[in-house]
């Protein structure tokens, strides 16, 4: 299973709102020979951590591809930077961000390189919530938990909500 997550908070010039943006990354990936198998609904949160940054949009999608994991991240920076992604300050506000969760099971930890799975999916219920969606019985291969049982070892955050089809 190669899982990825989906954010943006940020208008993009040519695509509009977050989540317009966050479906031409989808056309993009698949313009690149990625398979979308499975995507999530958009779900809204605040920014994280805590900031006066605006809402973000967040999805997640169970993809498939003949890329290994570094040419599929090299493929999602392609394409977050296509859309506007610009690198700097961390946490900073962005018009695409796009994270490789999962590389079927491996687990890598390579210095200021590729860390598989991604190192804090655990801890966000803006990323697990659309996970859900996609893998819902797809296991963390370090914590041995499910998508499920990971989201619930987490405080309940009322600012992660589905997004209305109608809303930006």
């Amino acid at each position: 299973m190669i899982l990825i997550a989906l954010g943006a908070n940020l208008e993009h010039p040519e695509h509009g709102s977050p989540r317009a943006t966050l479906e031409a990354a989808l056309a993009a990936l698949e313009a690149r020979g990625l398979r979308i198998l499975q995507r999530s609904r958009w779900y809204q949160s605040a920014a994280w951590p805590a900031s006066d940054q605006p809402d973000y949009v967040n999805g997640a999608a169970l993809v498939d591809c003949d890329l290994g994991p570094e040419a599929l991240l090299g493929v999602l920076h392609e394409v977050e930077e296509n859309l506007g992604r610009v690198r700097g300050e961390a946490n900073a506000a962005r018009t695409a961000d796009l994270d490789l969760l999962a590389y079927h099971q491996e687990v890598r930890n390579e210095p200021d390189g590729l860390v598989l799975p991604h190192p804090r999916l655990q801890d966000r219920l803006f990323v697990l919530l659309p996970l859900m969606e996609v893998a819902p019985g797809w296991r963390h291969p370090i914590k041995g938990l499910n998508v499920a049982e990971m989201a619930r070892a987490l405080p309940p955050d009322p600012s992660v909500r589905l997004l209305l089809e109608d809303s930006a």
